[in-house]
């Protein structure tokens, strides 16, 4: 197995009487990570501390196998794009970025090549001789995921970075993310947007109330939640006869219509999927022709974990 490119061990951070994160113990793996949890649960407290903004209060941080607090050498390696605007409202966003690349070391006319590289990666080029106070929220964001991408990071840490993004500029960003992860990038996203990191990553972790909820595979976590009652929404062309079948399985709970489906509540949908799949092949009860269910998704069970 890969080296993971975060690992946390009893991680604690509390800023007086306020706990930002309590105890958490975790590993982030190669690849897109998605970091979910409502606004106030720890995500940014746990983002500063991966970027060495931050010195724990308690346990150990290593970031890319090493120690990231006082180890500027390897914020080199780390891009991070931070939830909260910091800007020379002043400057061009070219003028901006290049500023940022050359706190690298890179020379003026290297800056200014990677500045607009990542400009154009962000689809920013046209308004790169713009002042930066003249943008929009969307465009302040796509300037900070610019900067992040500039210096060519092993690893990008970004903090709520569809936030005031149109749809377009969203589905745009979602997209360059997943480029970002094909290329051999690994990247921890946060949001509190549930849909929007499913459409990243299966891979996630469900943060609330400064401690660690789950970790891993999204349907493996949901897998694992053998008391969390799986509904299934069936149409087919005998609805009722196939509920009758349906209801004398024994990991069927309940049963319900709504319209032209049946809602099936089971306590096993795996099996339960198996079962319907060999009942739509035999076509005893005719076709069935929309299986759909709302407890398959992080929403789903981000709700479940936090009740």
């Amino acid at each position: 197995m890969s080296a993971p490119v975060i690992a946390a061990e009893g991680l604690s951070k509390w800023y007086g009487q306020i706990i930002g994160l309590n105890d958490v113990t975790f590993e982030v793996p190669p690849g897109i990570t998605g970091l979910l949890g409502p606004n106030g649960a720890g995500k940014s407290t746990f983002m500063k501390l991966a970027t060495g903004q931050l010195q724990p209060s308690k346990g150990r941080i290593a970031v890319l196998g090493q120690t990231i607090w006082g180890n500027p050498s390897l914020y080199f390696r780390i891009g991070f794009c931070p939830e909260q605007d910091a800007f020379y409202e002043r400057m061009t966003g070219l003028e901006w970025v290049a500023a940022l690349v050359r706190l690298n070391g890179a020379d003026e006319t290297s800056a200014a090549g990677a500045a607009r590289r990542a400009l154009g990666l962000v689809d920013l080029l046209d308004a790169a001789d713009r002042r930066i106070g003249a943008y929009s929220k969307g465009m302040r964001q796509r300037v900070k995921m610019a900067q992040a991408i500039a210096h060519d990071p092993e690893l990008l840490i970004l903090d709520e970075p569809l936030a005031g993004m149109d749809p377009l500029a969203r589905r745009k960003t979602i997209r360059m993310i997943k480029e970002w992860g094909r290329e051999g990038r690994s990247v921890l996203v946060s949001s509190h947007v549930l849909h929007e990191i499913e459409s990243m990553t299966p891979n996630i972790l469900l943060i609330n109330q400064g401690r660690i909820l789950a970790e891993g595979n999204v349907h493996q976590i949901r897998d694992l939640i053998d008391e969390h009652p799986h509904k299934v929404y069936v149409k087919a062309d005998r609805t009722r006869a196939l509920a009758r079948e349906l209801l004398a399985q024994e990991d069927v709970l309940s049963l319900a219509f709504e319209g032209e489906a049946v809602v099936v509540q089971t306590s096993k949908p795996d099996a339960f999927y198996a079962r319907l799949t060999e009942l739509a092949a035999s076509g005893v009860h005719g076709a069935i022709h929309e299986v759909t269910s709302p407890d398959d998704n992080l929403q789903a069970v981000f709700e479940y974990l936090v009740k």
